[in-house]
């Protein structure tokens, strides 16, 4: 298909204006296919060519002012309009449309619990040209109104107020004008949910398998929803844009969410079947609050093209966390952010793939290159900057920024420059040099402390940089406790902006025993703890008093593993020594989940992998007896999956599963149960005929991808090949069950069975790539990726695959950045 540039979109825009689109779907004509009828009314400024876009399975038929067009040129995805004369104009286009099985589009889904069907849409980009015709750009803003006629007993839900008109017709209410990305609308017997407030409709809704697991969170869920609605319209100006607000719970949803006006989208994993842990539950509520940011901040004004994707996701994202905080019971929100969120960004900004937050125009020249900067660098790394921003700027002047920049472009389209000048507007700071050195430069800043000793003069700090970027840090001084020395007091905090104009800074006293840069978290840069402050922390980590200074150290400890400064069994002593005694949740996962999946899974070879499950292990034998008196589910939860995860013989697991419970507790939901049949699937402990119990006890959407993910993982020939085989050589996997096969295939303990597959991988993925399109090849290069296969063999056919292939983008990009961690992981275990 050809994918629209950059330059293509500005000559188009400058060419017409649209109006309005009135489009009826017709979703009662069979499983495979939809009707879609579109009428677009649109001006040409001049006589002139242009084209309009659709990927139909069928086009029946198009006019133009009445004049019948040729429906066999349409050429891949694109209808061309020669000819046009000045003035107003309508084109109609009658086609026959494709569901979607991955995601994209019109996406179909039957729901294996009750033999329900629901469809929903994901526009992005250019995935509404699956559903109908359209100018596919975000700078032409139009006015939709769209009915649809659906089965019997099927409700409909859309950007605006959806009216059953009877019949199975329904009519959706007009929206003011969005971009085309932003359509949207979901169908099927929905369980809903419905409630007022502000004066607006609220709505949240789910399959009706998940009715009893929403009904138990809907509480929870509209108070979240209220709250941030409240504190959003206290911070903005311009009152929420759109007639309602309903949040619908999808199945198969590739992202997390999507902001479609009026109707947020969501992954329906977000309705709970099983226990969470409240940080579960708290990025839940960030989900939440980052996209209703997104009802200002994308949708009342949006990008004019797709450089500029991070002036919604960034913005989203530091509103999402910063509003959860202020609003909601969620008051460590920064916490999870610094030790979860912030290494996506840090990661992906030390990669050769890594942009600037915002590009230069011509580093996006066209929608293939723009879906590849949807990334921690837009997401993680915007988000940091904005919040060094605040900091720099005040949040007086910061928000009055933005809501000249609301008033001055709503509901129509902006530019980084645009936003730039709206913060100028409201402070004497010069925002345009500050833009200049966070937002268009890659790469992340290190820094390193040099610490003086105490004199009578005090002692000094001096902050070598690595990096050019302008920070305003805060710097915390902790002392042993003289009583008790393994406790740690604060002694003082101050900021400091680096570069430091006149030499180290020298504060009263002796030295401190542990000195913290970017104490609070403030700031996006790597930072190194001096030699003393190291020891101190080694001995003391867990007694740190505030959990995001914990969270501060344990990522400085992170980043130099990664960087080879510290060795991976290292960071697992201190894991030992500190997480049985750390308190704040979201440390314990972060700290668990890179020790697992990086240490153990990539960093550490063969030979020193079962040393480090056993360190594993042993880590949450001592959380589990911390717990047993029930004060703490969501540790103990954390710390349970964690040992099932990292289990190397079956009996204990295996001893839960048949009795359903851990010993104290919790009981066995089908979360765990699925999680310990599929460790156990990995060491060989169990059977096909096992598994096939299992998902006839949960024979739910979640139970098939349970089911995949543990037939893959089995640790024989037949199996793999079969897993193999349902990947790449068939084409009917949904984007879910082809993610979960994936996940299962590839295990450290199976590198001599699944050996044979590596060299496969570099030519299977790029040509089911070629035949199923940017969703599956990015699930392809995400996940089945042979990760654990950490030597330079691999590492050559990779690179063989990147300059010999022809690739899609979205799987080069994934190859990129699995190959540059590979590297990563060889350079860690050869230190």
């Amino acid at each position: 298909m050809s994918v629209l540039t950059r330059d293509e979109a500005q000559t188009r825009a400058q060419l017409i204006d649209v109006h309005r689109y009135t489009v009826a779907l017709d979703l009662t004509t069979g499983d495979e296919t939809f009707e879609s009828r579109a009428a677009i009314q649109f001006t040409a400024r001049a006589a002139g060519d242009t084209f309009v876009e659709l990927k139909p399975a069928l086009l029946r038929s198009v006019t133009l002012d009445g004049q019948p067009l040729d429906p066999h040129t349409l050429d891949q995805n694109r209808l061309a309009l020669t000819g046009l004369t000045e003035g107003e104009h309508e084109l109609r286009v009658d086609a026959t449309m494709r569901y979607s099985r991955t995601g994209e589009g019109m996406h179909r889904f039957t729901d294996p619990t009750d033999g329900e069907t629901y469809v929903y849409t994901q526009m992005f980009l250019e995935d509404v040209q699956q559903v109908f015709a359209v100018f596919d750009q975000p700078d032409l803003k139009a006015v939709f109104a769209l009915s649809l006629t659906a089965p019997e007993g099927w409700t409909v839900l859309g950007n605006g107020i959806a009216t059953d008109e009877g019949d199975g017709h329904w009519s959706i209410a007009p929206t003011p004008p969005i971009s085309t990305y932003l359509v949207a609308v979901a169908a099927g017997p929905w369980h809903s949910v419905r409630t007022e407030h502000a004066g607006l409709p609220f709505g949240i809704h789910c399959r009706r398998s998940l009715a009893p697991h929403l009904d138990a969170d809907a509480d929870e869920i509209l108070t979240i929803t209220r709250a941030c609605y409240d504190r959003y319209h206290e911070k903005f100006k311009e009152p929420y844009p759109f007639d309602s607000y309903d949040q619908a719970f999808v199945p198969e949803f590739n992202a997390g969410a999507m902001e479609n006006p009026g109707l947020v989208t969501f992954r329906d994993e977000f309705v709970y079947r099983s226990a969470v842990t409240d940080t579960e539950r708290q990025t839940r509520a960030m989900v939440i609050a980052h996209e209703m940011a997104h009802m200002w901040f994308g949708d009342l004004v949006t990008l004019t093209w797709w450089d500029d994707i991070w002036l919604n996701e960034s913005f989203a994202e530091y509103m999402g966390y910063q509003t959860l905080t202020e609003a909601t019971r969620h008051t460590d929100t920064w916490v999870a952010f610094g030790i979860d969120r912030k290494s996506w960004g840090y990661d992906a900004d030390q990669r050769p793939s890594t942009h600037p937050v915002a590009p230069d125009p011509d580093a996006v020249p066209d929608t293939a290159s723009a879906m590849l900067n949807f990334d921690g660098i837009s997401y993680a790394k915007g988000a940091s900057a904005l919040r060094q921003l605040v900091a720099w700027l005040g949040e007086k002047d910061f928000l009055a920024g933005i809501n000249t920049h609301f008033a001055r472009h709503k509901f129509g389209n902006a530019t980084l420059a645009d936003f730039i000048d709206s913060l100028a507007a409201s402070t004497d700071r010069d925002v345009h040099r500050w833009a200049e050195q966070w937002l268009r430069t890659s790469g992340v800043d290190t820094l390193t402390p040099t610490i003086g000793n105490g004199s009578e003069a005090g002692w000094t700090l001096d902050i070598a940089q690595r990096g050019n970027r302008p920070h305003r840090i805060a710097v915390g001084a902790y002392d042993r406790d003289l009583v008790d020395p393994g406790q740690l007091t604060p002694r003082d905090r101050f900021e400091i902006d680096i570069p430091q104009q006149d030499g180290p800074t020298v504060r009263p006293g002796r030295r401190p025993d542990l000195v913290v840069l970017n104490d609070g978290d403030l700031t996006y840069a790597k930072v190194r703890l001096d030699e003393r402050s190291w020891a101190t922390a080694l001995d003391s980590l867990s007694a740190i008093p505030d959990p995001l200074t914990r969270a501060v150290v344990w990522n400085a400890a992170r980043d130099m593993v990664r960087d080879g400064e510290l060795a991976p069994t290292a960071y697992l002593d201190a894991a030992r020594t500190h997480l049985p005694r750390e308190s704040d949740l979201a440390v314990v996962q972060g700290v668990l989940a890179f020790a697992a999946t990086q240490i153990a899974d990539r960093y550490l070879g063969p030979d020193d992998r079962p040393a480090a499950l056993a360190t594993l292990t042993s880590i949450c034998r001592a959380l589990i007896r911390r717990t047993e008196d029930g004060n703490a589910p969501g540790l103990r939860l954390t710390a349970v999956r964690h040992f099932i995860s990292a289990a190397t013989q079956p009996d204990g697991i295996q001893d839960w599963l048949n009795s359903d419970s851990v010993p104290g507790g919790p009981e066995l939901d089908p979360e765990l149960r699925w999680r310990i049949l599929y460790r156990l699937a990995v060491l060989g402990a169990v059977d096909d005929d096992a598994i096939a119990a299992e998902l006839t006890r949960d024979p739910s959407a979640t139970g098939r991808e349970g089911a995949a993910r543990c037939r893959a993982a089995l640790p024989d020939g037949d199996a793999k090949a079969a897993a193999w085989d349902r990947m790449f050589r068939t084409d009917d996997l949904s984007n879910y069950l082809f993610t979960a096969t994936a996940q299962g295939f590839w295990q450290p303990e199976q590198a001599d069975l699944v050996r044979r597959y590596v060299p496969r991988f570099y030519t299977d993925a790029v040509e089911l790539a070629d035949r199923r399109g940017p969703a599956i090849a990015e699930c392809a290069g995400r996940y089945a990726f042979p990760i654990h296969a950490a030597d330079e063999e691999s590492l050559r056919l990779g690179e063989e695959c990147l300059s010999a292939a022809d690739l899609l983008p979205a799987l080069r990009r994934k190859l990129v950045d699995q190959l540059d961690d590979l590297r990563r992981a060889l350079r860690v275990r050869e230190g």
